[in-house]
């Protein structure tokens, strides 16, 4: 396919509102429509970036250690109000529906996730969790574009990996299988308006002669284009349409996240092909004023996440359908002079859903043996991913991650 061509093709994608995030214009990449309904639910992960730097020590809280009272005075949760899972540490006060999935064994929290030689700078570190690799986009394709080229190789399903929201993060970057990508499913489509649709019928002209008009280049290319388009305004039809049938068993809350997940569990449903979904929460970047800042978005998460469980629950989705839950970076330890904190390095990571075993693992960073002020991490964060990758999906996690690393028995056998 010639230069032109490839420009002919990623302008469609442009227009119809794909997101070919990674993705080659190439003749090798096939595009299908997935059905609405499928006999078998497959397995589906749900990753939830907290954007901005969690700070995971105002989420699951060390009250018991005295040197947490003595580092954090403006931002500090009151002992009395921690929601205790043991004499050490307990959930915010506002995470009580996250709490009580963890006491029903749903919600799996593993402490002190990060990884050697910490980076503090938001795009860098970003890069790292998103890629599993210290060296960030100079390795290539994110960690999920790796997973889904090791395990379905040849599903070219446009709906295999979906983002809901507005940015579609670095670790779906994929050159063989691009995430389609939306603020909401209803508004998701191919088609673009009648005026570009007129131009690109008009530019895939064929001449009597089996030249198309549009530089005389070959008619199965052309063809080829076509095929793209019908797939892909097929696969958005059967997106929309399972957004539009679905009823929830739960009420969802006028809320961003709230609504991506909801967005999440028609999707999931509907069986629109999706093995990957992605959704987001912002605001973690919290170096002024973070009692209140990180408290309301404690307050929207257990608003969400908990919801999304609950209507999907008892449901062949439902059992099939686990949660990764991270941050590129914690917060440093001791608070800054603006009832803050700055960029740190360790923090949580959870997973949550019914195949989760549920519980603590890992171990809590010390918060006197310090590296230059930040948590020391005690888990690298891609042993989850790792876990994730061979227990939930069956795939080698070196294939995917480069490297072998210790795995958790975070799912039920």
């Amino acid at each position: 396919m010639n230069q032109s061509r490839r420009q002919l093709l990623l302008g469609a994608g442009a227009l119809t509102g794909l997101s070919i995030f990674g993705a080659r214009a190439s003749a090798s990449v096939r595009l299908r429509a997935s059905p609405l309904f499928a006999s078998e639910v497959p397995r589906t992960l749900v990753l939830l970036q907290f954007s901005g730097g969690n700070d995971g020590l105002s989420m699951v809280v060390p009250f018991g250690d005295d040197a947490y009272g003595r580092a954090r005075r403006a931002t500090r949760i009151a002992d009395k109000d921690v929601l205790r899972i043991d004499d050490y540490r307990g959930f915010h006060p506002n995470l009580a529906r996250m709490n009580a999935l963890y006491a029903q064994g749903k919600l799996a929290v593993v402490e002190g996730a990060g990884y050697p030689s910490p980076i503090r700078s938001h795009f860098k570190s970003y890069e790292v969790w998103h890629t599993a690799d210290i060296r960030g986009r100079a390795t290539g394709e994110g960690w999920v574009g790796k997973l889904v080229s090791a395990a379905w190789p040849d599903n070219r399903d446009p709906n295999l990996v979906v983002h809901i929201g507005r940015n579609v993060p670095y670790s779906l970057y994929s050159q063989t299988h691009p995430a389609a990508s939306f603020p909401t499913p209803t508004g998701y489509k191919w088609a673009g308006e009648a005026s570009e649709r007129a131009a690109l019928e008009k530019g895939g002209e064929v001449c009597e002669h089996g030249e198309s008009m549009d530089e005389r280049e070959p008619a199965n290319n052309l063809e080829y284009l076509r095929k793209v388009l019908r797939d892909g305004q097929a696969s958005s039809e059967a997106i929309r349409r399972a957004a539009v049938r679905y009823r929830t068993k739960t009420e969802y809350a006028d809320d961003e996240l709230a609504q991506a997940l909801r967005d999440v569990a028609a999707l999931s449903a509907g069986q629109v092909g999706s093995r990957v979904f992605s959704v987001e929460l912002g605001g973690f970047d919290t170096h002024s004023d973070q009692k209140n800042r990180h408290d309301a978005l404690m307050r929207r998460l257990d608003a969400a996440l908990p919801t999304f469980l609950a209507d999907i629950g008892g449901t062949e989705a439902g059992k099939n359908t686990l949660v990764l839950a991270y941050s590129e970076f914690g917060r440093r330890v001791r608070e800054n002079g603006s009832n803050g904190t700055d960029h740190g390095v360790a923090g949580p990571m959870f997973l949550a859903g019914e195949a989760v075993a549920g519980g603590l693992y890992g171990k809590h960073p010390s918060l006197t043996q310090l590296d230059d002020g930040d948590l020391i991490h005690t888990t690298d964060f891609r042993s989850v991913y790792a876990s994730v990758i061979k227990s939930w999906f069956g795939v080698e996690p070196a294939r995917v991650l480069g490297a072998k690393y210790p795995t958790l028995p975070l799912l039920k056998a």
